[in-house]
């Protein structure tokens, strides 16, 4: 199992502790973020406050998984997987013996948890393509970023403050992008058959869904 050292955890409030003392695995953390309803706030929230709020959308539930993972020696990854006439995706990676795994926070049933067996960070995200699509059943995931380290950004104290995740957010639409389709491949695509795309649709939060009205 790859390690990394953790912070210091002395600053967490007792709830905070309590929390994350709980979480001793990336099964137990994507649990702890199926409790926690699917937040349309516009607004971003640090690992701290989604304790504090009980919400989280993709954004604050990569970093909260990021922190989680972190407490348990795992490095705190992300990477936005990115869409086309959707929203993009955030993901917390952790690997074991070599092999990618993933936890995430999201509106659809299928765009969450990963168990640590895929090789390459392809391989990963191309497990999500059938699973990713909008409101019109278009399958819409096009590509990723390579993943961010965010103990670059310790200095912002993004465990506990959310003034400081705009700037995560900025470096992220900065990261190198790696397409996973051709434009022809693109273009030959079939929308998601019915059955499916309610499945996958199950338990949605419908405020906190892409609309093509909102671009």
């Amino acid at each position: 199992m790859n390690r990394h050292k953790n912070p210091d955890q002395t600053f967490w409030t007792d709830e905070e502790t309590e929390i994350f003392r709980s979480l001793q695995s990336p099964f137990a953390i994507q649990a702890f973020l199926d409790t926690v309803p699917y937040s349309a706030d516009p607004i971003y929230r640090c690992p701290g406050r989604v304790i504090r709020d009980r919400k989280a959308h993709c954004f604050d539930g990569a970093l909260f998984a990021a922190a989680a993972l972190r407490r348990i020696g795992y490095r705190p990854l992300i990477l936005d997987m990115l869409a086309e006439r959707d929203d993009d995706h955030l993901l917390a990676l952790y690997k074991v013996d070599g092999r990618w795994g993933s936890v995430a926070k999201s509106n659809f049933v299928g765009l969450r948890f990963r168990d640590p067996v895929y090789k390459t960070l392809r391989e990963l995200i191309m497990s999500y393509f059938e699973d990713f699509y909008n409101i019109e059943g278009e399958k819409t995931l096009r590509g990723y970023t390579l993943p961010i380290d965010l103990s670059r950004f310790d200095r912002l104290d993004w465990m506990r403050r959310d003034e400081g995740l705009d700037e995560i957010a900025a470096a992220l639409d900065r990261q190198r992008r790696v397409s996973i389709l051709t434009k022809s491949q693109s273009e030959l695509l079939q929308k998601m058959d019915a059955r499916s795309y309610h499945a996958g649709m199950m338990g949605v939060n419908p405020d906190g869904l892409w609309r093509p009205d909102k671009g």
